[in-house]
């Protein structure tokens, strides 16, 4: 029987990364302002926090970080020239994003990890539930992901990770959760998780990918949370604990992810979300899309 568990509201995400995969395009700008299309990356993210419901968002970022809140503040400059000009097609899109959510942020300081990051979040969040976006990661918004494990945080309380199902030679990358079934095909119990393990010792090849729904018992375990791989705080490892004991914060779920993702901390990837995202646009994909059979066509016969 399901239960009634507090709203949630707020969503955290940390993006305080240096973005070294993407030197030196990231010496001066940040990753997440790298654009996909015609937006940046960060935007979508935003984007996906508000279609599910949260529109209290907490951005914790690090030194260089400043055009991040520019990008979602008010530019009262250009608003104004592009207005005088009559464009108001572009100026709807520059309002888009300072209108999107009620944005907040803090700056994480030290780099010591992703587990650091969210325990930066502890003041705004307080006592409640709370969703953590990586920035790295865009879901698809025909594949409501968040919505899907907000739905099962507030049936079975506690914490809800994404997992998705990788090649067994991928899942150093990740961390990897041992499951077991539930009522729900989509939903399985986490007993535990392994930070970026090899392929013989991981649990299972049901990685975790960059959305979570955390019970904020997570913050006094992150407290205590020694340095681990790579010496950093990991979230994972407290992770760990909220599965192994129930008590503490909640049982751990995990809803297995089969739709369209996009890693855009990943250079190849990110060069296949452009190009998969312009394809799907209406006002730029038909010319796209014949410009790109024509290119695949040629380099197959030169090849």
């Amino acid at each position: 029987m399901s239960q009634s568990h507090p709203r949630i509201s707020k969503a955290v995400i940390p993006a305080a990364g240096l973005g070294t995969r993407f030197l030196p395009a990231t010496k001066a700008t940040p990753k997440e302002m790298l654009p996909v299309v015609d937006k940046p990356a960060i935007q979508y993210v935003v984007e996906e926090a508000v279609a599910a419901g949260l529109d209290d968002v907490l951005m914790v970022t690090g030194r260089n970080k400043r055009p991040l809140e520019d990008h979602f503040d008010r530019n009262y400059e250009l608003e104004s020239a592009l207005g005088k000009k009559g464009d108001a097609e572009r100026l709807a899109k520059v309002q888009e994003s300072s209108d999107l959510a009620t944005m907040h942020y803090v700056r994480q300081g030290d780099p010591k990890g992703l587990g650091h990051a969210v325990l930066c979040a502890a003041p705004h969040v307080g006592d409640e539930p709370f969703a953590v976006l990586l920035g790295d990661d865009l879901i698809d918004p025909r594949d409501p992901l968040l919505q899907r494990m907000i739905k099962v945080q507030q049936e079975h309380g506690g914490s809800v990770i994404a997992l998705m199902e990788v090649a067994p030679e991928q899942i150093h990358l990740y961390g990897s959760a041992a499951v077991e079934a539930t009522e729900d095909a989509d939903v399985v119990k986490v007993s535990g998780l392994v930070e970026k393990p090899t392929a013989e010792e991981a649990p299972s090849h049901y990685a975790v990918i960059g959305r979570y729904v955390l019970d904020p018992a997570v913050f006094d375990i992150l407290r205590k949370t020694e340095p681990g791989r790579g010496g950093e705080i990991q979230l994972t490892d407290a992770l760990q604990q909220l599965a192994a004991d129930e008590k503490v914060g909640g049982p751990v779920h995990g809803v297995v992810f089969e739709g369209r993702r996009y890693d855009t901390g990943d250079r190849g990837d990110y060069l296949r979300a452009i190009v998969r995202l312009a394809c799907e646009r209406e006002d730029l994909g038909p010319d796209f899309r014949a410009w790109l059979r024509r290119y695949v066509t040629e380099e197959m016969q030169q090849r």
